[in-house]
C-alpha cells in the first residue's frame, strides 16, 4: 500500500505517524555528518594541505577543492533522474537509498588512510563518498511526500533539516574537542585525531541511518512492469518527461530558479573553509564558527518552518535569499575571525531554512507516482549548482589570484534565482500535480495492492 496514504489516512495513530516522521527525519541526522565534517568543516582543509604538500600554491590548492566537488557531482547529475525513474518502476527507493549509504559510508572511511601529499587519491575516494551522500539524497528526499501529510511538507521537511543541524552539530563538536585535545581521547596526535574524525562520520551515518529503513515502508511501484530492461525503460520515462514538460510548467520554472540560488548556496557551504583558510583565518576560529552556525541552524530551521505556515513557502524562501545575498558581500570584507563569527551566524539563521523549504515546496508540485524521478531532476538541480558554483569561484581566485572576487560574484545567483522563483504559481504546481496522480491510478488501479 502507497505509504503516503497509510501516513495520511485514518488506519493508524498520530504517534505511528510521528513514529515515521520522525524516523525519515533521522537520516537527515545520519547524513549531515558528511555534509558538516566532510564538505564543510574538516576534511576541506586537510585536502587543501596534501595538495599544499605535493607543491600546489595556496590558491591553487583552493581551486583543486573547488573543482573536485564539481567534477565528483557530475555523476550524480547526469543518472540521478534516470535512477530515479527505475525507483519508481521497480518500488526500490529504499534499495537504492540502501546502495548509495554504503557507497558513502565505505568511501569516508578510506579518507583516513590517506597520506600526506595523496591529494589526487583524495580526489578520487571523496568522489566516491560524494556520490554516495548526494546519490542518496534522491532517494531520500523522494521519500518525503510518501511520508508526510500535504498540510505538514514544511514542517516535517524543516524537522529534517533541523535535525540535520543537530546531529551534525554533536559530531563536529566532538571531532574538535579530538582534534584539539587529542590525549584526552588516547589518541597519540592531532593527527590520528583527524583520522579518527573520517571514521567517526562513517559510523554516525550508518547507524543513525537504521530507523528510516526500519519505520519507513517501501512506496508502491509505479510506472509499468518490471523486467531487466527497466533501466532502459527509465531513460525513455525521463525523456518522455522531458518532451511533456510544458505540463509541468510551474515546477519547470521552480526547477530553474532553484538550480540558480542553490548555486549560491551550495557553493558558501563547501567552501567556507578553503576560503577562510586562504585569507588567514586560523582553523580552531573556522571549527567554533561552524558549531556555531549548526546550533544556530536548528532552531532556526525549526522557526522557518513555521513562519512558512503564515507566508508561505515561496516568501519565506524569498527572505532567506535576501539574507544571503548580503552574506556573499559581506564576506568580500572579511578580515578577523569575528568576522567570520558573525557571517556564520548569519548563515545558521538561513541555511537549513531555505533549503527545507525548497525541498518542501517542489514536494508540494511533484507526482507521488513519480517522487523519486522528479526528485532525480531536483537533485540534478542540487548537484549543477555543486558543479557549476564551485568552478566559478575558482576559476575566479586563480584569474584574480584573490578568492574574495569569488565570493562576491555568488551575490548575482541570489538575485537572478529570486527573480525567477517569483514567478512560480504554487497552486497550479499543486493541481497538475494531482491530476498526473488521479492519470496514473486509472492506468494502473492495482498499484497500491502491491
Amino acid at each position: 500500500m502507497d505509504a503516503g496514504k497509510t501516513e495520511g489516512s485514518s488506519e493508524i495513530t498520530e504517534r505511528d505517524y510521528q513514529r515515521v516522521v520522525n524516523a525519515w527525519a533521522m537520516y537527515d541526522w545520519a547524513n549531515s555528518a558528511f555534509a558538516v565534517v566532510i564538505l564543510t568543516a574538516i576534511f576541506p582543509v586537510y585536502y587543501r594541505a596534501l595538495a599544499i604538500n605535493a607543491g600546489a600554491a595556496p590558491e591553487t590548492a583552493t581551486a583543486y577543492w573547488a573543482y573536485t566537488t564539481s567534477l565528483s557531482l557530475l555523476l550524480v547529475a547526469v543518472i540521478g533522474p534516470v535512477l530515479g525513474a527505475a525507483a519508481d518502476v521497480l518500488g526500490a527507493k529504499k534499495r537504492f537509498l540502501a546502495v548509495a549509504l554504503w557507497l558513502g559510508v565505505l568511501g569516508t572511511v578510506s579518507l583516513a588512510f590517506l597520506s600526506t601529499s595523496e591529494y589526487l587519491l583524495g580526489s578520487l575516494l571523496f568522489a566516491i563518498a560524494n556520490l554516495g551522500f548526494a546519490g542518496g539524497n534522491v532517494f531520500y528526499e523522494s521519500l518525503l511526500p510518501q511520508v508526510a501529510r500535504p498540510k505538514d511538507l514544511d514542517r516535517v521537511s524543516a524537522r529534517g533539516y533541523g535535525l540535520g543541524y543537530l546531529g551534525g552539530g554533536l559530531l563536529l563538536v566532538i571531532n574538535a574537542l579530538w582534534l584539539y585535545r587529542p590525549a584526552w581521547f588516547w589518541m597519540a596526535d592531532r593527527n590520528i585525531a583527524l583520522r579518527a574524525c573520517f571514521v567517526s562520520v562513517a559510523c554516525w551515518w550508518l547507524i543513525f541511518a537504521l530507523p528510516l529503513f526500519r519505520a519507513v515502508a517501501e512506496p508502491a511501484a509505479h510506472g509499468g512492469p518490471r523486467s531487466i530492461f527497466t533501466l532502459a525503460n527509465s531513460c525513455g520515462r525521463v525523456v518522455q518527461t522531458f518532451r511533456q514538460i510544458r505540463r509541468y510548467r510551474e515546477l519547470t520554472i521552480f526547477l530553474g530558479a532553484f538550480w540558480l540560488y542553490n548555486d549560491g548556496v551550495s557553493t558558501i557551504i563547501k567552501l567556507a573553509a578553503v576560503y577562510g583558510d586562504e585569507i588567514g583565518i586560523d582553523h580552531n576560529d573556522m571549527l567554533g564558527a561552524l558549531i556555531l552556525t549548526q546550533f544556530i541552524g536548528f532552531p532556526c530551521c525549526i522557526g522557518f518552518g513555521a513562519l512558512a505556515q503564515y507566508l508561505g513557502a515561496k516568501r519565506t524562501i524569498l527572505a532567506g535569499l535576501a539574507v544571503y545575498s548580503v552574506i556573499s558581500i559581506a564576506a568580500f570584507f572579511v578580515r578577523s575571525a569575528w568576522h567570520f563569527y558573525a557571517l556564520a551566524i548569519m548563515v545558521g539563521t538561513v541555511q537549513g531554512g531555505t533549503q527545507a523549504l525548497s525541498r518542501s515546496l517542489f514536494a508540494a508540485m511533484v507526482p507521488k507516482t513519480r517522487s523519486a524521478e522528479f526528485f532525480g531532476f531536483f537533485s540534478t538541480g542540487e548537484k549543477v549548482a555543486g558543479i557549476i558554483g564551485p568552478a566559478i569561484f575558482g576559476f575566479v581566485g586563480q584569474l584574480t589570484g584573490s578568492s574574495r572576487w569569488g565570493i562576491i560574484s555568488i551575490t548575482l545567483l541570489f538575485v537572478a534565482g529570486a527573480l525567477l522563483l517569483r514567478r512560480v504559481d504554487e497552486a497550479e504546481g499543486q493541481k497538475v500535480a494531482e491530476l498526473t496522480d488521479r492519470s496514473a491510478q486509472l492506468v494502473s488501479p492495482a498499484a497500491d495492492l502491491q
